[in-house]
């Protein structure tokens, strides 16, 4: 069987792809700054002493990460729409990636603040720091800073779990790649494309990551440059080290040689 790739069908649907693409990523950067927002507040409400907030938070954070994202959307799209409540396939969508990432980032904020040493906290305290203080300077910045790998890595995975979506009939880049498929019969070919557009999605939301965490952790950056100060500073000793070791044999032989 001979088969070989024509991406020319492809070429008039290229704004169709970028549309799609922009909805993705639209739909991601709602998810993100709006679930991240709502996992601090669940971070922090679940280590409350207020016993039944704790657990409440517990059922909502082990209700969402044990249920497939894909029911998750059903239920909000066709189970609330059963019931006489209607809303537009975006907004389902985007409300699904919002508790499905606000689940995870809780737990994974969480993971940060118990990491804070309780010496740190109880030095605040002293100090007179207001409890709105002492959350973000002394417990929430420290954390994220520890954690933002962590949530960069499921900021990508929202993304890309976003093809869900075109269940639903949302207008994403998987929905946008069924129907080119179907119009061209160049499934590989649409596939493909499709793949290479949430590489590049991926790639860019992982830069733009990046640049954030660099704007916002100024101690990172310091870190980073004391270390290589350090390093270089090792380099240079060990470089006049040698120098010297290699100049004393020439300085012990013209003594040697001298009347």
């Amino acid at each position: 069987m001979h088969f070989t790739f024509n991406f020319a069908p492809l070429l008039p649907y290229w704004p169709v792809f970028l549309e799609g693409a922009w909805l993705t990523l639209k739909m991601t950067v709602l998810a993100v700054v709006i679930g991240t927002a709502v996992g601090t507040l669940v971070a922090f409400a679940r280590r409350s002493r207020r016993g039944w907030l704790s657990r409440l938070c517990g059922v909502y954070i082990e209700s969402v990460r044990n249920t497939p994202f894909l029911v998750q959307i059903f239920l909000l799209y066709f189970g609330l729409a059963s019931v006489g409540v209607h809303m537009p396939t975006f907004a389902a969508a985007v409300i699904a990636m919002v508790i499905n990432i606000g689940a995870y980032a809780a737990e994974i904020i969480r993971a940060g603040l118990e990491a804070v040493p309780r010496g740190q906290i109880e030095a605040a305290e002293c100090l007179g720091l207001s409890k709105w203080r002492i959350a973000w300077h002394v417990m929430l910045q420290p954390s994220i800073e520890k954690v933002y790998p962590a949530l960069t890595t499921q900021f990508i995975l929202m993304m890309q779990a976003s093809a869900m979506a075109s269940q639903i009939s949302a207008e994403e880049l998987t929905a946008v790649a069924n129907t080119v498929q179907s119009d061209t019969f160049r499934s590989l070919e649409t596939y493909i494309v499709v793949a290479a557009l949430y590489l590049a999605l991926s790639l860019l939301v992982k830069l733009v990551a990046w640049a954030a965490g660099e704007y916002f952790f100024k101690r990172r950056r310091t870190v980073r440059r004391a270390a290589a100060q350090t390093a270089l500073a090792a380099r240079r000793r060990a470089a006049m080290s040698r120098t010297a070791g290699q100049g004393a044999p020439g300085a012990n032989t013209a003594q040697r040689s001298a009347p």
